[in-house]
């Protein structure tokens, strides 16, 4: 895989497009200049942004609400500069506003995503077909893959459960999550995620089989605990989370004890690996 952050791999031609890395939103922001000096490839980068920033603003463009300005390195003098930065998404609407040869690739790329998606509303079938394919090109076993797609499943039936009993907002998803994850790996999500040196990447793609099982066991035993208890509010369903989390727990204490080893790995299922603080990435 070439040295570039995957979400916008194989792109810009190899060329440098800054980016920093915001662990607490598990998000990339990439430098606007940067894609702009690429894609257009402008006398002046920056004019042109600032005009075309300008542009978007007076036709009340969402995007222009989502830049924001981040300190990064400059290319020429190596001093640090707050720079326009957008997110994956963010960059990608900005690439459908340049008029430029070099962007078209990219906006029919953008619109094939679209249709791809349109046809899953009529055919949901293709969508699963898709994500199967997905992983067996990644190197996934058809194994792994029936494991993963029993917890998305699994998951949704949770998450319904907890929004019976009171359970709206995404953060209280979070902590009940982790409450689950603590129980039987003695992590949260973000500590297993940095154990496992990823950041951005899904952690339970990043899972081995057997990983993947007892989260899904966790989570499959919180479901009918909750099913029985009918907890409500936040509080009671913490209780609930961490005796569903420890009913994993026992399997797996069970399960390391014959085996003689554990069964968390630190092993992820990248092809690059990041190598410094400046979100470089190399091949494994």
């Amino acid at each position: 895989m070439n040295n570039k952050l995957e979400t916008i791999s194989n792109l810009f031609d190899g060329k440098e497009i800054r980016s920093i890395w915001d662990s607490e939103k598990e998000e990339y922001y990439f430098s606007v200049v940067d894609i702009i000096d690429v894609l257009a490839e402008p006398k002046e980068p920056r004019k042109y942004w600032n005009d075309l920033k300008r542009k978007l603003q007076n036709e009340g463009s969402e995007l222009s609400e989502k830049i924001g300005q981040l300190k990064m390195k400059s290319l020429k003098d190596g001093k640090m500069y707050n720079t326009d930065t957008l997110d994956t998404v963010g960059i990608f609407r900005l690439i459908e506003s340049i008029p430029s040869p070099k962007a078209e690739p990219f906006k029919v790329w953008l619109a094939n995503l679209g249709s791809e998606k349109i046809d899953e509303v009529f055919d949901p079938s293709k969508g699963i077909d898709q994500m199967i394919d997905f992983y067996l090109k990644k190197g996934y076993t058809l194994e792994w893959i029936e494991a993963r797609i029993k917890a998305i499943i699994d998951r949704k039936k949770l998450t319904k459960v907890w929004k019976d009993g009171g359970i709206t907002e995404q953060k209280e998803y979070a902590i009940l999550t982790n409450e689950i994850y603590k129980e039987w790996s003695g992590m949260t999500a973000s500590e297993y995620k940095s154990y496992k040196e990823i950041r951005k990447e899904n952690l339970r793609d990043n899972m081995s089989r057997l990983e993947v099982i007892l989260t899904d066991l966790g989570e499959a035993a919180t479901e009918e605990l909750a099913k029985e208890h009918k907890p409500k509010g936040l509080e009671a369903n913490k209780k609930i989370a961490k005796l569903g989390g420890h009913a994993a727990k026992s399997a797996r204490d069970d399960l390391e004890k014959n085996l003689g080893r554990t069964v968390i790995t630190s092993n992820n299922n990248l092809n690059y690996r990041y190598i410094d603080d400046n979100k470089k990435i190399e091949n494994k």
